[in-house]
């Protein structure tokens, strides 16, 4: 199969276009379910419509960004994400767990018109005249992602209708062909909405009329708990990382009969473990800046662990540092192009990322910074050029947890950095030189107000940040697993 698959993408079409399909043929198959209230398509319609005319009597409409900041698990959520693309607008989602500054950054970043909340309360943010409504263009935003930034501030990314609408139709195309998703599917919700991945647990449920379950976070943050819970809930269809799945017993998945794995390297042991005869598990890898899925991979029983073929529409090409594609065997680094290209709402940073690739003869590419090796069977990820780790499925910027600790009272420099506990377990250290008055209390307190949970360090004091001859830290020269991460010599002091 090639690597060049643009040609063949999906027809143009919305997610507003994909989800009235589904509902005017599954109108009365359930489409939520909390485990309190049940929701068909209809009544999902119904609400999400509602919603659509009140943001429209609010003035808001076709091309504006509206924020989504509603806790996990409710119904309000998903209604509100529909309810806004109704609207013509472009969902901005930031998990309400996370801290109010950095809510208050990416909805002043994305500029958003209003913001959505608990009970679906809308907040206007730019005062206007009541709009009518207005379908949404294929060329206009679905909804606009925040991902972790080097330097320190989050950067956002816009996906359009046509690319999430052709992403949601190449899926359906390789997954579960013989007996494709239906009604009789569950489909799990684990993922935060503020994760690009949470769209595909979404529009796998709701492009083919399947009902969407919604883990309580509790749960899906103990791990283990989750695994009596798919069996409760009759849960067929479960995408999620690696480093959740292992923690569930085998048997939890009984009755799934699709598992996509993404977000970080997979286990070639979790192939062997899950993958049977009556259940399909697929590999797949895409950064959000490419429309949350790029290329997929069935995984089996003994065979190499690959990342696989580009989806219908999304070109892949693997090249030297010269911009050169690499010969079959060799590794370098995977560019992207095609129908899944986003943009970075920061113009000099869209430039930078989506440049011409003239080599390839393409007008615009992303360049991923992971290397792969080049594999007519499927490509096979070879990890990161940069500074850019995966944790629980999560892209995290070190520089961006850099910058925090660095700003920290008491703290001459700082460095964040991935270990692995005597247990095995990945953990995220944060080094830091400490340079008169420090209080770790405090330090803890002001990480967490700024940082998303799943960014927030363990701390632990160095003498020193060892560097490399470039003048960068050395992160590999970090004290390994054995180091206490709030050693002693932290102990708070007044």
């Amino acid at each position: 199969m090639t690597l060049h698959r643009g040609q063949v993408a999906a027809p143009p079409r919305t997610l507003v276009d994909v989800f009235r399909e589904t509902v005017a043929e599954c109108a009365d198959a359930p489409a939520l379910d909390n485990g309190a209230t049940v929701l068909t398509y209809d009544e999902l319609a119904e609400r999400a419509g509602d919603l659509a005319v009140r943001l429209g009597q609010e003035g808001v409409g076709r091309g504006d960004r509206v924020g989504v900041r509603i806790q996990s698990g409710t119904l309000d959520l998903y209604v509100a994400i529909i309810g806004t693309l109704l609207a013509g607008a472009a969902y901005v989602p930031v998990d309400a767990d996370d801290p109010d500054e950095r809510a208050a950054v990416v909805f002043g970043e994305a500029q958003v018109a209003a913001v959505l909340g608990d009970d679906l309360a809308i907040d206007v943010r730019v005062p206007r005249e009541p709009r009518a409504l207005e379908e949404p263009d294929v060329t206009d935003d679905a909804w606009i992602i925040f991902t972790s930034g080097s330097t320190g501030k989050p950067k956002g990314v816009a996906v359009s209708h046509r690319s999430a609408a052709a992403f949601v139709d190449a899926e359906s195309r390789i997954f579960l062909q013989d007996h494709p998703i239906g009604t009789d599917d569950r489909v799990m919700a684990g993922l935060s909405v503020a994760f690009d991945a949470s769209c595909e647990e979404m529009w796998l449920a709701w492009r083919y009329g399947a009902c969407l379950v919604p883990a309580p976070r509790s749960l899906v943050r103990s791990g283990m708990d989750l695994g009596p819970w798919l069996v409760a809930n009759d849960i067929t269809v479960v995408s999620t990382v690696p480093t959740l799945l292992a923690l569930w017993p085998a048997d939890a998945l009984g009755k799934v009969r699709l598992l996509i794995l993404g977000g970080e390297a997979c286990p070639p042991e979790l192939a062997d473990r899950y993958a049977t005869a009556t259940r399909e598990v697929w590999n797949t890898y895409g950064p959000t800046e490419a429309t949350v899925v790029a290329c997929a991979a069935q995984l089996r029983p003994g065979e190499p662990v690959r990342i696989g073929m580009p989806l219908d529409g999304w070109d892949l090409e693997v090249v030297d540092p010269s911009g050169q594609p690499v010969a079959e065997g060799e590794t370098g680094e995977l560019i992207i192009g095609g129908v899944g290209l986003a943009r970075y709402l920061d113009p000099e940073k869209d430039a930078e990322k989506y440049a011409p690739m003239p080599s390839l003869g393409w007008e615009r590419a992303y360049r991923s910074g992971d290397h792969v090796v080049r594999d007519e069977t499927g490509l096979i990820f070879g990890g990161r050029i940069d500074e850019q780790i995966k944790l629980g499925g999560r892209r995290i910027e070190l520089g961006e947890i850099d910058a925090a600790l660095t700003a920290l009272p008491g703290v001459g420099g700082g460095a964040a950095a991935i270990r692995t506990t005597g247990s095995g377990t990945k953990i995220l250290v944060g080094y830091i030189t400490i340079e008169g008055e420090f209080e770790l209390s405090a330090a803890m307190e002001r990480l967490r107000d700024e940082l998303p949970a799943t960014m927030v360090p363990r701390l632990a004091s160095v003498d020193t940040l060892p560097t490399r001859t470039s003048g960068k830290i050395d992160r590999d020269a970090l004290p390994g697993r054995s180091r206490p991460c709030v050693p002693a010599a932290m102990s708070s002091r007044s």
